[in-house]
């Protein structure tokens, strides 16, 4: 097998196991210079239309991975019906027991730009900027899982946002999208149930 072909078989590999893990450690299994490399690697290589290049990533390491969730978990508190916090706060407790957290992020500023260069398309790149930080979260995700790190994928925002923007200093027109919680599993997942591949693939010309 050629060298390609193993590294396809890789990331395809890789793209099958990955799954969602909330039962996490705060461990990792890669130094944090790896996970620094897949992170340039991911904002440099992943596609954007036009070639935007909006996304911007944030990086959550140990106490300041843990900060993250006693500030939502803050958030939620004074507006989830006390009743119902303790559930909220157990889940909350989950994510922050992992090692990290990447914070997903699109700035305004380059897809403005192009609606103003591209008029003809100005109403659909906000939804290509949503499409190129789904990306960025795929790309990482699965690259993650490949290290034998688990992840899952949190959308807390927009109640968390001003908060984590003041106190990490990011700027206030950048929007949130998600937030990928990762460490190192302490449980495997459930049974991943699949609809039938011919109702949802259709194959012409062959």
């Amino acid at each position: 097998m050629s060298t390609k072909a193993a590294e396809q078989k890789s990331f395809i590999d890789a793209v099958k196991s990955r799954r969602t893990y909330y039962n996490l450690t705060n461990e990792s299994t890669v130094p944090d210079s790896r996970i620094e490399e897949l992170v340039r690697d991911a904002i440099l290589h992943c596609p954007s239309s036009f070639n935007s290049q909006s996304t911007r990533l944030v990086v959550l390491l140990k106490q300041e991975h843990e900060q993250l969730w006693d500030m939502v978990g803050e958030v939620l508190k004074a507006i989830v019906p006390e009743d119902r916090f303790e559930t909220t706060q157990q889940k909350l407790s989950g994510f922050r027991g992992g090692y990290g957290t990447i914070m997903f992020f699109e700035d305004p500023a380059p897809i403005k730009a192009l609606q103003s260069k591209f008029a003809t398309y100005s109403e659909h790149f906000p939804q290509w900027s949503e499409h190129t930080s789904a990306i960025h979260q795929y790309m990482l995700w699965t690259a993650f899982e490949a290290e034998g790190l688990g992840c899952n994928l949190q959308h807390y925002n927009p109640i968390i946002d001003q908060k984590v923007q003041n106190h990490w200093k990011i700027p206030m027109d950048w929007s949130l999208k998600a937030q990928l919680v990762f460490g190192k599993p302490a449980s495997q997942p459930g049974e991943k149930a699949f609809q039938p591949v011919e109702e949802r693939v259709f194959i012409h010309g062959k």
